[in-house]
C-alpha cells in the first residue's frame, strides 16, 4: 500500500543514510520500522493488562511455607 506521510527533513535525512548503508529500499526501511514500533507497542500493552491484574492479586506466600521456603534456602550451598 502507497502511504503519503510527513517527517522532518533531518530524520528522513538519517533514514536515507540508514536504508544505503543496510542495502534496502526506503520502503523496506520504513516499513520495518514500523513493524517494530507496532510489536513493540503490542508487548506493551499486554504487559500493562498483566499489571492491572497482578496488582489486584495478593503476592505473599502463606506464613507456613515462607518459613519452609526460607528453611531450604538456607541448607542449599550457593
Amino acid at each position: 500500500m502507497k502511504v503519503a506521510l510527513s517527517i522532518p527533513d533531518e530524520l528522513f535525512e538519517s533514514g536515507e543514510a540508514l536504508s544505503k548503508r543496510l542495502g534496502v529500499s526506503r520502503s523496506r526501511l520504513y516499513a520495518t520500522a514500523l513493524a517494530e514500533f507496532v510489536a513493540k507497542n503490542r508487548g506493551r500493552k499486554i504487559t500493562e493488562r498483566l499489571n492491572a491484574i497482578y496488582r489486584s492479586e495478593d503476592s505473599r506466600l502463606p506464613r507456613g511455607l515462607r518459613r519452609l521456603q526460607s528453611r531450604s534456602v538456607t541448607r542449599e550451598p550457593w
